[in-house]
C-alpha cells in the first residue's frame, strides 16, 4: 500500500504506517466517543418528550377526576337507592384502588428502567476499544530474504482509493 501522492514504487516506512494506525485508531475511538453522545442525546430528547407527554395525560386526569367521582357516585346512586354520602364514600374508594393499583405499576416500570443499560453498553464498548488499543503493538515482520521484490516497482500494488 503506497501513499496516493507518492511514486508507484515508493513504500512507506514502518513509522508512518504506525502512525496511521494510530490515527486511525484514535478517530475510531473519538467516532465511537460521539457515536455514544448522540445516542444519549437521542434517549433524552425522548425520554423528556415522553415525561411531557405523561405530566400532559396526568394534568388532564387530575381535573378530570372530580367530575368522575360525581359521576360514580350518582351512578351508584340510581342503581342501589343508597344515601348519597354512601355512594360517594365508594366513589372514593374505588379512586384510592385504582392509585393504587397505578402506583404499583409505575414502581415495576421504575425497577425495570433503573436496571436497563443502553448507554451503558455503548461506553463499555468504547472503553472495550481503548483498552485493546493501549496494548496494540505492530506485529513483527520478517526480514525480506531477497531485495529484488523491494527495488521493482511492478511488484507493488497501488491502492485506487
Amino acid at each position: 500500500m503506497s501513499a496516493p501522492d507518492a511514486p508507484v514504487g515508493a513504500e512507506r516506512s514502518l513509522g508512518t504506517l504506525v502512525a496511521g494506525a494510530t490515527s486511525e485508531m484514535s478517530a475510531l475511538v473519538h467516532d465511537e466517543i460521539a457515536l455514544a453522545k448522540a445516542q444519549l442525546r437521542q434517549d433524552v430528547k425522548r425520554g423528556a418528550f415522553s415525561g411531557g407527554a405523561f405530566i400532559a395525560a396526568g394534568t388532564v386526569l387530575l381535573f378530570s377526576l372530580p367530575m368522575l367521582s360525581f359521576a360514580l357516585a350518582y351512578g351508584i346512586q340510581a342503581w342501589s337507592g343508597w344515601h348519597i354520602s354512601v355512594c360517594f364514600l365508594l366513589s372514593f374508594a374505588a379512586n384510592i384502588i385504582v392509585a393504587a393499583v397505578l402506583g404499583l405499576i409505575g414502581v415495576s416500570f421504575a425497577k425495570k428502567a433503573k436496571k436497563g443499560k443502553g448507554p451503558q453498553k455503548v461506553a463499555a464498548s468504547a472503553k472495550q476499544t481503548a483498552a485493546v488499543l493501549q496494548h496494540a503493538k505492530p506485529h513483527p515482520r520478517p526480514a525480506p530474504k531477497d531485495d529484488k521484490f523491494l527495488k521493482t516497482p511492478e511488484l507493488v500494488a497501488r491502492s485506487t482509493s
